[in-house]
């Protein structure tokens, strides 16, 4: 009987913990500075880097909050079509497109929370950059713009 409540205690005790956290179910992905040159001027932002199948279907879902000069890029690997969405996402997201020369291709702006719609490139990109909602407009975003990262060169 007291392995068994042993097994229930422990049992009990991982049921509280989400396995969808970042640090947990994925682990700790590196940082990495991200600049974006616009008509407006360059913005930095430090980026979370989404290059492994784990770290790429966990994204940033169930993420309640995240700093203005922050974001995830996703790393296609090789220059091809992206399809996104906001599945389990709680915040609103601006998602830039970005081919594997560092041109911003395609912006979604304001992509609703949770939504299973799929968000598409629109053609082959090298990556994806996800910001805060509002972000592109702030910044005066707009195709054509360059994304300034080792990922693209």
């Amino acid at each position: 009987m007291p392995r068994f409540m042993t097994y229930f205690l422990v049992l009990i005790a991982f049921s509280a913990v989400p396995l969808t956290s970042t640090v947990f179910a994925a682990g700790k992905m590196r940082v990495e500075t991200v600049i974006i040159k616009t008509a407006t001027g360059e913005y930095s932002f430090e980026a979370e880097i989404a290059d492994t199948p784990l770290h790429k279907s966990q994204g940033l879902m169930r993420r309640p909050f995240m700093d203005a000069d922050r974001g995830m890029l996703f790393d296609n690997g090789a220059e091809r079509e992206m399809f996104m969405w906001m599945k389990n996402t709680i915040l609103a997201l601006d998602m830039i497109f970005i081919t594997k020369d560092g041109t911003v291709a395609s912006i979604a702006k304001n992509t609703v929370p949770f939504s299973e719609t799929i968000i598409p490139s629109g053609q082959p990109v090298r990556g994806v950059l996800e910001v805060n909602a509002g972000t592109a407009d702030r910044i005066g975003l707009k195709p054509g713009d360059k994304v300034m990262h080792a990922m693209f060169q």
